[in-house]
């Protein structure tokens, strides 16, 4: 039965939802909490409840594309994240969470 599953499309793009998702839940621990108000962006326990509620809920009920609204919901939140969030975060903090090294008025140096 699980071989029929490999062969499925909607099975791989489920796993491909649940693993972005991991990653910017992931990413997002992982920053600094002042990085989040430097940024001007919400908070890092916002964007943690919010994403890991997403991947939460499709853990639970299944990541279905086609018949699941909460999937698409959260997988704009998680893009949201990724594509805002995460590089204004990582620009000021230069990458891993690390403080601003060499960055001058007009930029690096």
């Amino acid at each position: 039965m699980l071989l029929f599953d490999y062969l499925n499309p909607f099975w791989w793009l489920a796993m491909a939802i649940i693993g972005f998702k991991l990653f910017a839940l992931v990413d997002a621990a992982l920053r600094r909490d002042d990085a989040y108000r430097a940024a001007d962006k919400k908070t890092k326990g916002f964007w943690l409840i919010v994403l890991g509620l997403a991947l939460g809920l499709d853990l639970l009920l299944g990541a279905y594309v086609l018949s699941n609204f909460l999937t698409l919901i959260g997988l704009v939140a998680a893009i949201v994240y990724m594509v805002d969030v995460r590089p204004a975060i990582k620009q000021l903090t230069d990458g891993r969470g690390g403080g601003r090294r060499n960055i001058g008025p007009y930029g690096p140096w």
